[in-house]
């Protein structure tokens, strides 16, 4: 049995689930949108970099932005690369949920106010003690830093 992180399908595959070119999955992982698993020279794409996708997907398609737009907008979600990302919560439920950021793990739902502070970077521990973040996102240092 697999686990929601575990790389078990190929680009083509997740090229045909999400209706995009491969090409377009390259461009995207060029501009750290995406960082898939590679094993012998081949990218292997997990459950969660599905939902992750069809979410730059939703953002580019319905809502119009660029790969500049999407990338501000994943650059708010502190979870984006984190492994162990619980996911969000109904409008009306018992937690307080932030309305106007969907969650990108599950649909129809939305982040969590109370442990959610990426509009305010400053607080973060890990953009604080980054120099240049976009040289951290492209080496893949962030990653590392939120395990």
């Amino acid at each position: 049995m697999f686990d929601e992180d575990t790389g078990v399908y190929t680009i083509g595959t997740v090229a045909r689930l999400l209706g995009e070119h491969p090409e377009t999955l390259r461009v995207w992982e060029r501009n750290s949108l995406i960082k898939p698993d590679r094993r012998d020279y081949q990218r292997k794409y997990t459950n969660n970099d599905l939902k992750r996708l069809k979410f730059i997907k939703h953002l580019m398609d319905e809502k119009g932005l660029n790969i500049a737009g999407a990338k501000q907008i994943i650059s708010m979600y502190p979870c984006w690369y984190k492994r162990d990302c619980k996911g969000g919560a109904k409008k009306g439920g018992l937690v307080a949920v932030n309305e106007y950021k969907p969650c990108w793990k599950e649909e129809k739902t939305y982040c969590l106010v109370v442990s959610d502070k990426s509009e305010i970077c400053s607080t973060c521990d890990i953009f604080r003690i980054c120099i240049d973040c976009d040289e951290c996102i492209k080496n893949n240092t962030i990653q590392e830093m939120v395990k």
